[in-house]
């Protein structure tokens, strides 16, 4: 054991020593740099698509279909993807992750047809299902236990950014060049966030950035790193993961959350427009409050939840209340369809969004903290996605029966506030210590 992992033992004192460099944060905001790419160029074709109808003749059902061709490829992607993070390390994985999405997406450009499009959003979910294993990954190799929700919280704001971003963005490009020009300009940037991560990247003891007080702070404050791994735990076979309650608990909740987070990234300009009376202007400028509400309380949810822990509260308790708080605080969303204002249900809207997303940077940080080994992590972080990514195959699927069913959208908020609530009492009451998954020897031999 090195001279480093002999230091297992949280830190007395949560205050950063003097004189300590500062590289662990420049690492967790290029992440979110590159989970921003991410999410604006999967977002970036249900922009450009009205842009694009003077060379595609595409019906709703085919329009659908090529959205959906990203969420499979995407979703059981996953399985596999959490694997290979642990196998290969975030920086390999994130850059050759980074470089496929952005050819994918520079070849959307190219795309002449149904099955053409189709193929390139398939590719593209392919290439942009490790990303967020690896975040969590490099967050449980670079942050102390301390440290650790307010990291994610960075990292997975960058979903959010991206989102929002890419209204303003794709329709700048289209008015000054064509919808061509999106996916080529986007893809581009993707390339050079590749470079920029390859050369930055290093894992804490190989950093020439990071000194002798950054490294010894991060691993006595309980970072995951070989150095620290149990022998016995490091051999769990993958497989094997599914026997534990605690694994199976995160991927049934992180489904619940996603149940719901999934309607602000499908339905959520259609529910302002026709059911709020939101013309073009009003949905540019007001749909974003949702969005930018929750990226600022994500951030502020991680912070306080580190604050938790530094002043002495355990692990289990900062998490659950983070989980299930957040997502009690987004069943709100079932009232935004009752009230009379448009304001109100913004207002509704916006409490349910950024709760969820204090919910999501508590359910980011668990891979870390229950994972057997750091050869782990990655892996419980694509089985929990996996599960929560099927939320984005099945939820839109409800929601518009139900709207064509009912005519409004009270049944299917409804149902998302109450699937937030019965994800709140899983976190509560089936899964039990947030701490390490024990593993046994028969485990460990199957």
């Amino acid at each position: 054991m090195t001279a480093l992992g002999s230091k297992l033992a949280p830190q007395s004192s949560s205050k950063p020593p003097r004189g300590m460099t500062r590289t662990r944060w420049v690492i967790i905001w290029l992440a979110f740099i590159g989970l921003s790419i991410n999410y604006l160029d999967r977002s970036s074709l249900s922009v450009a698509l009205p842009f694009m109808g003077k060379d595609f003749e595409l019906s709703a059902t085919q329009q659908g279909l090529i959205f959906a061709a990203f969420f499979w490829a995407y979703d059981f992607c996953q399985l596999a993807a959490g694997w290979y993070v642990d196998k290969v390390g975030p920086r390999r994985s994130f850059t050759l992750a980074a470089l496929w999405w952005s050819v994918f997406t520079m070849a959307t450009a190219m795309s002449r047809g149904f099955w053409s499009l189709f193929a390139a959003r398939f590719l593209l979910g392919v290439g942009e299902s490790p990303a967020p294993s690896t975040s969590a990954k490099v967050v449980a190799t670079w942050f102390p236990v301390r440290e650790r929700a307010f990291a994610t919280s960075i990292w997975d704001s960058g979903s959010r950014v991206g989102a929002v971003i890419a209204l303003p963005i794709v329709t700048m490009i289209v008015a000054m060049t064509s919808w061509h020009a999106v996916f080529i300009i986007i893809g581009v940037a993707g390339i050079i966030w590749a470079a920029v991560w390859w050369k930055v990247y290093r894992n804490p003891q190989e950093h020439p950035k990071a000194n002798a007080a950054e490294l010894a702070y991060i691993a006595e404050g309980g970072a995951r790193g070989e150095a620290n791994d149990d022998a016995g735990a490091a051999k769990l076979p993958w497989r094997a993961l599914f026997r534990y309650r605690t694994i199976l608990s995160m991927m049934f909740g992180f489904f619940c959350l996603n149940s719901a987070i999934y309607f602000f990234i499908t339905f959520f300009p259609s529910y302002l427009v026709k059911e709020r009376g939101f013309d073009l202007l009003k949905l540019g400028f007001f749909g974003a409050i949702p969005g930018i509400c929750a990226v600022a309380c994500g951030w502020l949810g991680g912070y306080l939840a580190d604050r938790a822990v530094q002043r002495g509260a355990s692990v289990t308790k900062v998490r659950k209340t983070a989980i299930a708080g957040g997502l009690a605080g987004g069943s709100v969303i079932m009232f935004a369809a009752l009230v009379p204002e448009a304001w109100m249900a913004l207002a509704l809207l916006s409490i349910a969004y950024s709760s969820l997303t204090v919910a999501a940077t508590g359910i980011w940080s668990l891979p870390a903290d229950v994972a057997p080994s750091s050869k782990h992590v990655g892996s419980i972080g694509g089985l929990q996605n996996f599960a929560s990514n099927l939320a984005g195959i099945f939820t839109p699927v409800l929601i518009g029966v139900l709207v064509d069913q009912t005519g409004s959208y009270v049944a299917p908020l409804a149902v998302i506030g109450a699937v937030s609530l019965v994800g709140a009492a899983n976190y509560l009451f089936v899964m039990g210590k947030i701490e390490p998954l024990k593993v046994k020897e028969a485990a460990t031999a199957s």
